[in-house]
């Protein structure tokens, strides 16, 4: 072969091993980036944050204990950390669950300073419920007058 074809032959060889690791790194962060894409893109964190302001953290907070303690069952090992510490059963876990909380009200901060907002589906179905034909009356509705 000449020379511009074993470059081709080269650059579809590279691309594929490319690709290969890009598919390897999906599947292995699969999880972890849809869940950064739910609490992103799918969670509205305007209603979310006044609600766990509210009181609502406190469930959130027990369950991640809890989860972390399951976790601790399921996968009973401390955790060498850097060949330097070695992190206790529990104790490893339960930062695991902490740092997955910080990730997700990171995604929540990160879509206020960007002024993100997934759709409303419930605005969006009235708002094509008062339009849809034969609903013309539902327009000019006057609100109830309470006495």
């Amino acid at each position: 072969m000449t020379e511009p074809w074993q470059t081709i032959v080269q650059i579809a060889l590279d691309l594929g091993k490319l690709l290969a690791a890009l598919a390897q790194a999906a599947w292995h962060w699969g999880v972890l980036i849809a869940w950064v894409a739910w609490w992103l893109g799918g969670v509205n964190w305007r209603k979310l944050g006044p609600v766990l302001g509210q009181g609502a953290w406190v469930p959130v907070v027990l369950l991640s204990v809890l989860g972390a303690m399951v976790w601790s069952q399921i996968a009973p090992r401390p955790y060498d950390f850097l060949g330097v510490v070695t992190v206790p059963n529990f104790w490893w876990q339960l930062g695991g669950v902490g740092l997955l909380a910080g990730l997700t009200l990171f995604c929540g901060w990160l879509q206020g300073v960007f002024d993100w907002a997934p759709p409303d589906p419930l605005a969006a179905e009235a708002a094509a419920s008062e339009h849809a034909p034969g609903n013309e009356h539902l327009l000019h509705l006057d609100p109830p007058q309470h006495h």
